[in-house]
């Protein structure tokens, strides 16, 4: 499960791509022209960004080179029906990290994100294993020492990511900002409310929780 930021301005094929990718169980933020996608680039941080090239007031190519300039070190899949090698190399240029040309199958869409994601630094693996605690993002399944547990899309979503990140230090708005959607109106009494249920289901009587509050700075999840 990854948070993709998908930057199209046709509106019926930024709408396709938004029920493909939250049919594999990602987060999706959609942005229609360059300058919003600029803002929400500023304000979230995102797994993969799906790019297309050509929009009504910039090109992807320029909204990746700032990206990237700016420290924007996520995969960048650029879509474009721009198909000669001369354009394809422009785009690798700007910081793209691959290139899918229009019309394209949506399986082979999947695949290409799903290698960008597997890559390092990225959304690693099929599996995630923590102490007692094992993940598996791509049925949707977690266990502890063996036991199934049942999570809510949203509690499994911030234990994945969590467990992404283990014994890191993340405040509120931080989980709000890699968890939730980006129009999502989420306060920190929202976090805590699910950082708490995490506890109850993760943890064992007479056991120190391994998902720690850091006083004043926020949680974590002791490895």
């Amino acid at each position: 499960m990854a948070k993709i930021l998908v930057v199209e301005d046709d509106f019926d094929l930024c709408s396709s791509l938004q029920d493909l990718l939250e049919m594999d169980h990602h987060k999706v933020d959609t942005a229609n022209t360059g300058a919003e996608a600029l803002q929400q680039l500023k304000f979230s941080e995102y797994d993969l960004l799906l790019l297309d090239w050509n929009l009504p007031d910039m090109q992807g190519v320029d909204i990746c080179k700032q990206f990237r300039a700016n420290g924007g070190a996520c995969p960048v899949l650029m879509l474009t029906g721009k198909g000669n090698v001369t354009d394809k190399i422009i785009g690798l240029d700007s910081g793209a990290d691959d290139y899918l040309t229009k019309p394209f199958h949506p399986d082979e869409l999947a695949s290409r994100i799903k290698a960008l994601l597997r890559r390092p630094g990225a959304f690693r693996g099929n599996e995630l294993k923590v102490g007692g605690l094992v993940l598996e993002p791509g049925i949707f399944r977690a266990t502890i020492d063996g036991q199934e547990m049942k999570l809510l899309p949203k509690e499994f979503a911030l234990l994945e990511f969590m467990m992404r990140h283990p014994n890191e230090v993340f405040s509120t708005e931080a989980l709000i900002a890699r968890v939730w959607e980006s129009d999502s109106e989420v306060s920190p009494e929202v976090v805590r409310t699910y950082i708490n249920r995490l506890r109850n289901k993760i943890g064992k009587k007479d056991e120190e929780s391994m998902l720690k509050t850091v006083h004043g700075l926020g949680y974590k999840l002791q490895a």
